[in-house]
């Protein structure tokens, strides 16, 4: 299975209910082995960074498996909106 940025933000919106996807592939050559996304869902209410990441984790775990590196923003759409503004 080949993982893309649209497979990804797909799964995420999907899966965590999340509201905001950006995924960017960071591979030197986008062969699709590096990943950054940001993530914003209203499920990473009231729980701290980690949980918000392994929330992430469990949702893409087979795909984790085929990539070399994964960055990841977690935030709540209050803090999106926020950030937006500045």
């Amino acid at each position: 299975m080949a993982v893309t940025t649209d497979y990804i933000r797909e799964k995420l919106m999907a899966d965590i209910g999340a509201v905001h996807v950006e995924v960017e592939d960071t591979s030197a050559n986008r062969c699709s082995t590096s990943f950054k996304v940001l993530v914003v869902a209203p499920q990473f209410e009231g729980k701290p960074l980690l949980q918000r990441h392994r929330l992430v984790n469990n949702c893409l775990a087979e795909e984790l498996k085929e990539i070399h590196a994964f960055e990841q923003k977690t935030l709540t759409p209050e803090q999106w909106e926020k950030q937006k503004q500045q």
